[in-house]
């Protein structure tokens, strides 16, 4: 098979991009990707159905898909996995042949996976290399095609939500965060015990709908905060108290949920030490991952922004 981004001389390229968030972590949707079974419920615009496939998930394995039009038509598209990067990057060369097998265009098709505050954002990539004017038709309703099929994945990914794990599982990480903040121990004790004083940075995030917020620090008190994001999604945090001392430390434990689906439990401890007029803040931090849910560093650099976001608060 030639490259789809090697140009024979003559030939016409165009590009298209398109992109799409999901209500779901990235290896969800990721996975929709890997096998026949998923693509067969996909990748085809409506009214079109993907009666044959063969996905081999692996670089250089094939991804041959045969799309059927209502009337009986079949139409395939013919390549091949030049780069997989798990729950983050795909890159598939690919070609579609007439009904001859002589190739009408070719396409080099780029997936990039992102996640932010549990939604994951798609970008797709396509560049394709025009072999056959008889091509001209299918590039130019490529678009349109592509939201539909885009639509079709979204159903997908929520099919896929639903099922119960192949396997339970746990993958185990930890972070540690230091920070230094202009202000005194009580201070930035008070901003993680108070009520009004944490609402000012933990749970008031841009796209975020409040829709439960209590809170009780004290050994055996507990925490619950939950919103709905712009996309749809509702994750919620439920937290307990194990240790409680004032200006000076904070352990707890917390699960997290993405609507139904529980995705994390974990252990938290935030130290707090005289610096100078400030204080420096070590906050621990080891967590459970549970049955697949890949964060993909995405828990260390949301509490990041969430620390980033409580200093501004001392400043107010």
């Amino acid at each position: 098979m030639a490259k789809a981004n090697e140009k024979p001389e003559g030939a016409q390229t165009s590009t298209l991009n398109v992109s799409r968030t999901f209500t779901a972590a990235s290896d969800l949707v990721f996975r929709a990707w890997s096998s026949a079974e998923h693509l067969k419920r996909w990748f085809c615009p409506e009214v079109y159905t993907v009666p044959e496939a063969e996905v081999e998930f692996r670089v250089g394995g094939a991804f041959d898909i045969c799309m059927q039009s209502p009337q009986g038509q079949r139409h395939w598209s013919r390549g091949r996995f030049v780069e997989i990067v798990p729950n983050k990057r795909l890159v598939i060369d690919m070609e579609v042949p007439d009904d001859d097998d002589k190739t009408l265009f070719r396409a080099l098709l780029e997936a990039d996976f992102s996640m932010d505050h549990g939604v994951t954002r798609l970008e797709v990539r396509q560049t394709f290399t025009i072999l056959d004017p008889r091509a001209a038709p299918m590039i130019q309703g490529a678009p349109m095609g592509w939201q539909q099929t885009l639509d079709r994945l979204e159903r997908e990914v929520a099919r896929i939500q639903q099922l119960p794990p192949a396997s339970r599982s746990v993958v185990h990480a930890m972070f540690c965060i230091e920070r230094t903040y202009p202000a005194a121990p009580a201070q930035v004790f008070k901003a993680f015990t108070d009520p009004a004083a944490k609402a000012k940075w933990f749970g008031s995030g841009e796209g975020l709908t409040l829709l439960a917020r209590e809170m009780d620090v004290r050994p055996g008190g507990r925490e619950h905060l939950q919103g709905r994001w712009n996309t749809g999604m509702v994750s919620t945090f439920d937290a307990v108290y194990f240790d409680v001392v004032p200006d000076q430390r904070l352990v707890y434990a917390y699960e997290m949920h993405l609507d139904q689906r529980k995705i994390s439990v974990s252990l938290a401890t935030v130290e707090l030490k005289p610096a100078g007029t400030g204080t420096r803040l070590v906050m621990t931090e080891q967590g459970a991952f549970l049955d697949g849910y890949d964060d993909a560093g995405s828990r260390e650099q949301g509490t990041n922004f969430l620390l980033d976001a409580m200093g501004r608060s001392l400043q107010d």
